[in-house]
């Protein structure tokens, strides 16, 4: 397929994904699509699984991938209005019966007293993108900033067994929580935290993604799957996902990863997913190994952002 084939394809999907291929590869952004969210397809099925008591689930946290936090993960990668009543009354019960004694966001009653650093990213993500009053994230940006390691980035880990090296599965997701704060331009603590974005950045890029930095092999097989929803789990398409939403440069380190994105590719210029994250569901969006519209948006806006589109990215 050429490149218009591809945008009609993509258009033929969940209005969710018609209005990121509007903003992001169209360069127009369609408000109207994006009200259409809530009322019509995955949007409106994940809100309808809305318990009376504001929580999807059992609680905030349980069962994965059914709970409230993750559904309201799913929901702000969805691009459902950040207006949404339903979603913002969910984060506001969440602050005000979820707080740890070091902030952040609790898992669970029966879980330890602090939070989960891991956890925070995700929340600071979604609540500052669902409009949360800046002033009610303070602790939680400052419970992330407490856990930044040595090296640059985040475990979270730390409050439990103990870490001594950073996960790229955690600094991932501490790091689009960062960015979204900052694109809300809240200025809470902004020199600290874009001290720490920057030193995250560099964490994931040191490692060229996924390869160890001490002996050039890859870390995990699986960082090289390219799953969605991605749930807490890092891969390369979210890392590079993640580097064009905050527009940050080209940088040479990257290459290996755009590599393996590329040879990923089938032969009508898709891409497939490959793998799925276990675990209960709402309901499935898209099959495992079959052509992916997320995939599929999410790497043609990679590539066009860093310019690479022109690489004969069609067949």
């Amino acid at each position: 397929m050429d490149e218009q084939q591809i945008i009609e394809w993509l258009l033929k999907g969940d209005v969710s994904v018609q209005f990121q291929v509007y903003r992001d590869l169209l360069g127009n952004n369609r408000k109207d699509l994006q009200n259409r969210i809530a009322k019509e397809g995955w949007g409106r099925q994940y809100l309808s699984k809305r318990n009376s008591n504001g929580h999807w689930g059992v609680k905030f946290y349980q069962p994965k991938w059914t709970s409230t936090h993750y559904t309201l993960l799913d929901l702000r990668n969805l691009c459902l209005s950040p207006e949404n009543p339903k979603a913002k009354e969910s984060i506001e019960l969440t602050l005000n019966t979820c707080k740890a004694i070091d902030g952040g966001i609790k898992l669970g009653p029966s879980t330890s007293n602090h939070s989960d650093v891991c956890v925070n990213g995700m929340f600071l993500n979604y609540a500052t993108y669902f409009q949360t009053e800046e002033q009610e994230l303070h602790s939680v940006v400052d419970s992330i900033l407490n856990e930044l390691m040595p090296d640059g980035g985040f475990n979270c880990r730390t409050t439990r067994s103990g870490a001594i090296h950073s996960s790229l599965h955690t600094t991932i997701s501490v790091l689009e929580g960062l960015m979204e704060f900052q694109k809300a331009r809240y200025t809470y603590r902004m020199n600290e935290l874009q001290s720490a974005k920057k030193s995250a950045e560099e964490f994931v890029l040191m490692h060229q993604l996924f390869l160890s930095d001490h002996t050039g092999e890859i870390i995990r097989r699986d960082f090289l799957n390219l799953s969605y929803p991605s749930r807490w789990k890092y891969n390369i398409l979210r890392a590079l996902d993640y580097f064009q939403y905050s527009e940050h440069k080209w940088d040479k380190r990257m290459n290996p990863a755009i590599q393996v994105l590329l040879n990923k590719r089938n032969k009508d210029s898709t891409w497939n997913v490959q793998a799925k994250h276990p675990g209960k569901e709402h309901f499935e969006m898209e099959k495992t190994g079959k052509p992916s519209r997320w995939n599929t948006l999410r790497a043609m806006r990679v590539l066009k952002h860093f310019k690479l589109d022109k690489l004969k990215m069609y067949i």
